[in-house]
């Protein structure tokens, strides 16, 4: 079907509705930082501290995403836009619902992160850069992927043969290696409460 016959329907509850129901401001928290940098293990912990605070959210890890909704891709340079910008829709219809959705996916490149950001609000969208040399990232190779991207079993691999963007002003920095998983939360947690993402 053309896409010029496809009408966006307005739902009759609003996502403001949704929101004030939740008590909470909905977003995207976008985890981005070289593999094996934390990104992950963040992500699911600080679910489970909003989770324990009473606010409603959903995680979206890249591996979990790649077993479905980007089942079909590769990742040479477009499939990794293309599933960014899967990932992105998906995020933003959590927003929607008045959800705080967290992701944790490499995503590379600048240009599709500033493409999902561009998706929701200015203010719904929070950039983690998660701050880990490559060289730590390398020494801690929890998947060994690293060790099979030097020995050229995997082609295309962030920060060995394809390329990683540094974000340019993230809204929160975390450099993994240097504080403990706790402080990062609480530093993420703090952010939120000042921001008023959390009782809304």
């Amino acid at each position: 079907m053309n896409s010029n016959n496809l009408l966006w329907h307005n739902a009759s509850i609003t996502k403001d509705q949704r929101a004030k129901m939740k008590k909470q401001k909905p977003c995207i928290i976008w985890f981005t930082g070289l593999s094996g940098s934390g990104k992950s293990t963040l992500g699911n912990m600080l679910e489970k501290k909003l989770y324990e605070l009473g606010y409603y959210t959903y995680l979206l890890d890249g591996d979990n995403v790649r077993h479905g909704l980007s089942s079909d891709l590769g990742f040479d340079k477009k499939s990794r836009v293309e599933n960014i910008r899967r990932i992105g829709e998906v995020a933003k219809l959590f927003v929607d619902s008045g959800t705080i959705v967290l992701t944790a996916f490499i995503s590379p490149y600048l240009d599709d992160r500033q493409i999902v950001r561009n998706l929701v609000r200015e203010d719904e969208f929070i950039e983690i850069y998660v701050d880990v040399s490559l060289d730590v990232c390398e020494k801690r190779d929890p998947k060994g992927f690293y060790k099979k991207a030097r020995a050229g079993e995997i082609n295309n691999f962030t920060g060995i043969s394809s390329p990683y963007e540094k974000p340019i002003n993230p809204e929160i920095n975390i450099q993994n290696d240097k504080i403990d998983i706790e402080e990062s939360i609480d530093k993420i947690i703090l952010y939120l409460k000042e921001k008023g993402y959390l009782d809304a």
